[in-house]
C-alpha cells in the first residue's frame, strides 16, 4: 500500500494508508465467509457508510441511549486529572477519531496544562480525517496534527513516534471485538507503548439488563434502522437484493458472555441474491443472523484482561452512576 500525504496547511499532515479497493476492499471475503457459517453473521464494521453514520449520531443522542453522555460527562468532570494520571502527555492519539468531539475536551485540558504539542486522529474515513484534522489545527494554535486514514486494528504500528503520547479508544467501541480479536488489539496496543506512554480506554459496564436492552430498543426504532441498514450497504456494493422489510431487529443480553446480542430475524423463508459473490443465501422464517455484540465490562474483569495483553491498569473513572468507565493503562513492567 503507498502512503499518500498532504502537508497544507502546514501544521496538518495526512497519510492514506488503504487498499487498492478503499477501506471496504476486504467486505466480500467477509460478506462470503458471514453468510456461509452455520450461523450466519455480518461484521459491524460495514454499518458505517453515509447514512449508517447519521444514523448512529441520532442513536446517541436517544434518551435511551447513555454511553455517550456518560463518557462526556467522566471527560467533562475528569479531564485535567485523566491529563495529570497519564503524565502530562505531550501527543494524544485517538483512534476512530471521527468528529474528535469528545475528544476537545481532552486537548483543552491538555493546552491549559501546558503540554499539548500533537493530536493525531486515526480513521478509516478520509474526508471525515482530513476535515477534524484542519478543525482541529484551526482551533488549537501551533499544535501538530498528523492524521492517518488507515484500520485500526491493521496499522497500530503507523502512529508516529514521540514523547509522552496518550492513546485514546473511546466510545465503549472495544466491546464490539469477540473475545479473541480484542485479545490481539490489546496485545498489540501494549507492544506499541513506550515507557512514558498510556492508553486511554472507554468501556460500557455491566448493569441492569432492562438498561442495556431498551438502549438497543429505543422506542423510536433508530436502532432498528441503524442495523437493518447493514443490508443496505450490502445491496449497495455487493449488488444484493435484501429486501430489509423482510427482516427485524433483535437485540438482547446475553448474560453468559456478558454482551448485547443484536441480530437481524428473517420474517419469512426468503433466497438472497449474492450477484457480486455469485452466490445466493437461503434464510429461514425465524432464522437470526448476528450483526454486532456490545460486550459489557466491570472493573476486576477488565483488569485481568488488560494483564492478559501485557497492560497495568492504572487509573479508573466512571460517571456518577457507575454506568460507564475510563481507564488508563500503562505498559506492564
Amino acid at each position: 500500500m503507498k502512503a499518500k500525504q498532504a502537508t497544507a496547511p502546514r501544521r496538518v499532515r495526512i497519510e492514506v494508508h488503504l487498499p487498492p479497493g478503499g477501506p471496504l476492499s476486504g467486505m466480500a471475503a467477509d460478506v462470503r465467509a458471514g453468510l456461509t457459517k452455520p450461523f450466519k453473521e455480518l461484521s459491524p464494521r460495514y454499518f458505517y457508510d453515509e447514512r449508517g453514520s447519521e444514523l448512529f449520531e441520532r442513536i446517541t443522542e436517544l434518551p435511551e441511549y447513555y454511553p455517550t453522555r456518560c463518557e462526556r460527562a467522566i471527560l467533562d468532570r475528569r479531564a485535567p486529572e485523566i491529563v495529570a494520571a497519564a503524565g502530562h502527555p505531550a501527543m494524544l492519539a485517538e483512534l476512530g477519531s471521527g468528529s474528535a468531539a469528545k475528544t476537545r475536551v481532552l486537548l483543552d485540558a491538555m493546552r491549559e496544562a501546558g503540554c499539548l504539542e500533537a493530536y493525531v486522529p486515526v480513521d478509516i474515513s478520509e474526508e471525515i480525517t482530513r476535515r477534524t484534522a484542519r478543525a482541529i489545527a484551526a482551533e488549537y494554535d501551533g499544535i501538530r496534527v498528523h492524521g492517518l486514514v488507515c484500520d485500526v486494528e491493521l496499522d497500530l504500528e503507523r502512529l508516529p513516534a514521540g514523547r509522552a503520547r496518550m492513546i485514546a479508544f473511546l466510545g465503549g467501541t472495544i466491546g464490539n471485538f469477540p473475545p479473541a480479536q480484542r485479545a490481539s488489539f490489546l496485545r498489540r496496543i501494549a507492544n506499541v507503548l513506550g515507557p512514558d506512554d498510556t492508553f486511554l480506554l472507554g468501556t460500557d459496564l455491566v448493569k441492569d439488563p432492562a438498561v442495556l436492552e431498551a438502549a438497543y430498543n429505543d422506542s423510536a426504532g433508530v436502532t432498528a434502522e441503524f442495523n437493518k441498514n447493514v443490508l443496505a450497504v450490502l445491496n449497495e456494493r455487493l449488488g444484493c437484493d435484501f429486501d430489509l422489510d423482510a427482516f427485524e431487529h433483535v437485540a438482547f443480553w446475553d448474560a453468559d458472555n456478558l454482551w448485547m446480542d443484536i441480530r437481524l430475524r428473517s420474517l419469512r423463508r426468503q433466497v438472497v441474491d449474492v450477484s457480486a459473490l455469485g452466490m445466493r443465501v437461503s434464510f429461514e422464517a425465524g432464522e437470526e443472523m448476528r450483526t454486532e455484540i456490545s460486550t459489557k465490562f466491570a472493573r476486576p474483569g477488565l483488569e485481568g484482561i488488560l494483564a492478559e495483553a501485557g497492560l497495568e491498569l492504572r487509573e479508573w473513572w466512571t460517571d456518577p452512576d457507575g454506568m460507564f468507565a475510563l481507564s488508563l493503562s500503562g505498559r506492564a513492567a
